[in-house]
């Protein structure tokens, strides 16, 4: 896997027709509607696709719903980060001529809860050994580790406020958001917030105020992959994977080894940066996967783009615009883009985000994201955790 820069490319990129509540589709639907509208993207058809790789449904349903049969398919479900770890396999698998064309997909009826899969058993060990102590969904996990990092560096609700404001101001230049000003009003939560309204907002488990947590949708996303000589053959311009890395550290909130870092996010940044040949400094753009507010926060500290301890006070920093304006760290006009599409927090977010991510990633290197492009992008990291920073998967990649 040291040798995959720029051997494989993306060719298609894309979500659902829609994203947030459709009770009219079921997660085999949204995969089908996500596979068809990548493949529009790269002008290629199922008949193409010989690689099969998804979670939120394993490769048989897919390709039993789409008709197709591939002869190589992947059905690694490890929670949202799944699909940068799709990527990494895909790269493999086309680079050992496993596939030609690998389409991935996901679909999720995250609100609607169609056709939606069962929870965890009271007999496995998080229902024994977690759940007994009030362990009762993400809001009570993912609050574990930003408990620890308030004590050990002094990290505030504020911080991680700032968070929340940066990526709702990307979310209003994303036509698609579903808290975006396009398409709801302020009286219904939509529009610009700021730091005081996420603070304002109603508590839904000590640290996480409602604005900190991310929505709840229906929808699905896809890609498409080839190699790099056939990438060459694309209306649109390919989309290089110069790096990956994926990890696994544990499953239960409760076995960190540390709960102010992620391991997994570390092992897999560190194979990502290897293979890629590069390191923070080259990146020009971040897609952090943002169940809550924390985790962009501990994902910039352990990729190194920020020292450990010092993510709130980085998030925090603003600048004044020329209109007089506040202008976030990470958010429109600020020196660290990230969460472009307005990320979990104000996109989308289904119960397994980091489709989405690896989306906005494309279509920022390609230079398709209209009011929210971020200038001189060539190099873009998509990144996320699976379970309560249980696992991890990272991806880098470039527009040459």
């Amino acid at each position: 896997m040291d040798q995959i820069r720029h051997k494989v490319a993306i060719v298609g990129a894309a979500e659902t027709d829609d994203l947030g509540q459709m009770p009219h589709m079921s997660r085999l639907a949204l995969h089908a509607q996500a596979a068809k509208n990548a493949l529009d993207d790269a002008g290629m058809s199922l008949a193409d696709v010989d690689g099969l790789l998804c979670a939120g449904a394993i490769p048989n349903e897919v390709a039993e719903y789409l008709g197709i049969q591939p002869r190589y398919i992947d059905g690694t479900s490890v929670g949202g980060c799944s699909f940068m770890i799709h990527v990494r396999h895909a790269v493999a698998a086309i680079m050992a001529g496993y596939c030609d064309v690998a389409l991935i997909t996901h679909g999720e009826s995250g609100r609607s809860g169609v056709d939606a899969p069962r929870g965890g058993s009271a007999s496995s060990p998080g229902g024994q050994y977690e759940a007994p102590f009030a362990i009762g969904g993400a809001p009570t996990t993912f609050s574990i580790p930003v408990l620890r990092h308030f004590h050990e560096y002094g990290t505030t609700k504020e911080h991680l406020a700032h968070i929340a404001a940066a990526t709702r101001a990307w979310a209003n230049l994303n036509p698609m958001a579903m808290m975006g000003s396009h398409r709801r009003a302020p009286e219904r939560g939509g529009g610009p917030i700021t730091p005081q309204d996420v603070l304002n907002s109603r508590m839904i488990c000590y640290p996480f105020n409602l604005l900190d947590c991310c929505v709840v949708a229906d929808g699905g996303g896809a890609l498409v992959l080839v190699s790099e000589e056939r990438a060459r053959d694309f209306a649109k311009d390919p989309v290089y994977v110069l790096g990956a890395g994926e990890a696994a550290a544990h499953w239960m909130v409760s076995q960190m080894r540390d709960h102010t870092t992620a391991d997994g996010y570390r092992i897999a940044g560190e194979a990502a940066y290897k293979s890629a040949g590069l390191g923070p400094q080259d990146i020009d753009h971040c897609m952090f996967y943002d169940a809550f507010t924390f985790t962009p926060l501990m994902a910039a500290e352990d990729l190194g783009f920020v020292p450990k301890g010092e993510g709130g006070p980085f998030f925090a920093e603003t600048k004044t615009g020329p209109d007089g304006e506040v202008i976030y760290k990470s958010g429109p006009g600020g020196d660290f883009p990230m969460n472009t599409n307005g990320g979990g927090l104000s996109y989308c977010h289904t119960g397994m985000y980091g489709m989405f991510a690896i989306v906005e990633s494309v279509r920022q290197l390609r230079g398709e994201c209209g009011d929210r492009q971020v200038p001189d992008v060539n190099v873009s990291m998509a990144h996320g955790p699976g379970g309560m920073f249980a696992s991890a998967g990272t991806i880098i990649l470039s527009n040459a």
